[in-house]
């Protein structure tokens, strides 16, 4: 999927900015952002549910009105609702007969057995829990056999079970080879399920690319975990080197090594070859040296704190 120059006007209120970015086959994709960044807003129009101001969506190249790329996208935004009273399965019958796809029996068996439902499939959806009634959508949405799926806040309101199955189906449906846009606001599920990422502020794209791409964006730096022999002389040849900063906080794990033995800092433009060559020339033994994986938390709260 593409979007480009999408944008979106309510009035005088812009909701949705000049956004630009390529979802690429078989990504699982995070999109992210603070409430009211704008992103019920783009999925919507992702899905077809809103006519963009201005920009355009393309999948699979070719613009998303066009039915025969329409056909290839499935997916929900917000809570999905479903007929209480009626049966899981029912509730699928009734939906595969709205989208009239030409005479191809609906894979309703398939879909629930993807979801693990389908020794549930003929209860009342009221019977439902929460996180059963989200596996249900995207049963729903699986109806169509989309090649691109779209889920918005799937693990909304669930226990940690219920997140639990969800990313278990996502990583089972990215590993089947669907490409995937998930919405979340939770951090962590998107550094266990995405490989990129698109964080939105007020409607503006912030950063897109990689978790090691957005740090890069948010930062300007890149930052390092260390330990050496002498941690008390470490810190005090660090401390005095304009180009280092070291950065405090909870204590960094590194196997083999105590917290307390591993000293965090961030290393300017002229990258960490100086700052090896200095600790070196004071009798420092370096023993460990490793890139600090991003924390997405910290890069999301600067990327949106003026958002």
């Amino acid at each position: 999927m593409e979007l480009e120059g999408l944008t979106k006007r309510f009035g005088d209120f812009v909701a949705v900015e000049d956004l630009n970015f390529v979802v690429r086959r078989g990504d699982v994709y995070g999109f992210l952002g603070p409430n009211g960044s704008g992103k019920s807003t783009t999925i919507r129009m992702i899905l077809g549910l809103v006519r963009p101001t201005s920009g355009e969506v393309r999948i699979f190249g070719r613009h998303a009105a066009s039915p025969e790329e329409r056909a290839k996208m499935a997916g929900f935004v917000e809570a999905p609702g479903f007929y209480e009273y009626l049966s899981a399965r029912d509730n699928l019958r009734l939906l595969a007969a709205a989208d009239r796809r030409g005479d191809k029996a609906p894979p309703l068996q398939r879909v629930l057995e993807i979801v693990g439902l389908s020794d549930r499939a003929r209860d009342k959806v009221r019977t439902y829990s929460q996180g059963m009634k989200q596996r249900l959508a995207i049963a729903a949405a699986l109806l169509r056999e989309p090649e691109f799926l779209v889920l918005d806040e799937p693990t909304n309101g669930l226990d940690p079970g219920g997140m639990r199955d969800i990313r278990a189906l996502v990583r089972r449906l990215s590993g089947e080879g669907l490409t995937i846009f998930l919405s979340t606001h939770l951090l962590a599920e998107v550094e266990q399920l995405c490989n990129r990422v698109a964080v939105v502020g007020r409607g503006r794209l912030l950063a897109e690319g990689a978790l090691a791409e957005i740090a890069e964006q948010a930062r300007g730096r890149t930052e390092y975990r260390l330990v050496a022999d002498d941690p008390e002389v470490t810190r005090r040849v660090l401390q005095t080197r304009e180009d280092v900063a070291i950065l405090n906080g909870h204590p960094e794990e590194l196997e083999g090594f105590r917290p307390e033995e591993v000293v965090r800092f961030a290393a300017g433009e002229g990258g960490v070859g100086p700052v090896v060559r200095s600790l070196v020339e004071e009798g420092v033994e370096v023993l460990a040296l490793v890139p600090a994986r991003p924390n997405l938390e910290e890069l999301f709260l600067r990327l949106t704190e003026d958002e």
